[in-house]
């Protein structure tokens, strides 16, 4: 890739980058060492063949960038932040019965029509994401967000598949009740 080509795509994707990177990654220097290593991996694999955009090539190197450094920040995890199985279980008992039915029925979230409504409700969404602890809001990224299939999950995280679809499961709930006492 000649260096010119790569001075054009960073002034004219290097923002669009930025801003795909930081609504992903919320932190606004992740977001420039995310878009940092996209434009270094693109100066090294040097793979562009021009069958898309270059805005397209960029964004899939840099959705890669994204998931590798939220897999590194979970596996570098204190042992302080490790879900706390118990606390999990006794918020799940808001939900459901003995028996496991519905306390209550969960209501329908529909999706706001304009767009005042939509960043309110996407500002509730991001907050609710902050309180899941750090392993549920990362599974849940990488499965709903990044669509990241479980198999690939489970490898990554060294886990097995029941307890991805059991946290995955927990972040959901989590994130649902959230919604629901914060949304309406």
């Amino acid at each position: 890739m000649a260096e010119n080509n790569l001075n054009d795509w960073l002034t004219e994707h290097g923002d669009y980058l930025y801003r795909f990177a930081l609504a992903r990654l919320k932190d606004p220097h992740q977001a420039e060492d995310a878009v940092q290593e996209t434009m270094l991996a693109a100066i090294k694999n040097n793979s562009f063949d021009g069958n898309s955009s270059a805005r397209t090539w960029l964004t899939g190197i840099l959705k890669h960038k994204i998931i590798d450094l939220q897999r590194k920040q979970m596996r570098e995890q204190p042992v302080s932040d490790v879900i706390d199985l118990d606390a999990c279980e006794n918020s799940m008992d808001d939900f459901f019965d003995k028996s496991g039915h519905w306390l209550d029925k969960p209501q329908t979230l529909e999706m706001p029509d304009n767009s005042l409504e939509q960043k309110q409700f996407l500002a509730v969404l991001d907050e609710c994401l902050s309180k899941l602890p750090k392993k549920l809001k990362a599974i849940f990224m990488l499965r709903d967000v990044h669509e990241l299939e479980n198999e690939n999950i489970c490898k990554e995280l060294d886990i097995t598949a029941t307890n991805a679809w059991v946290m995955l499961y927990r972040a959901r709930m989590g994130l649902r009740k959230c919604l629901e006492l914060n949304w309406s």
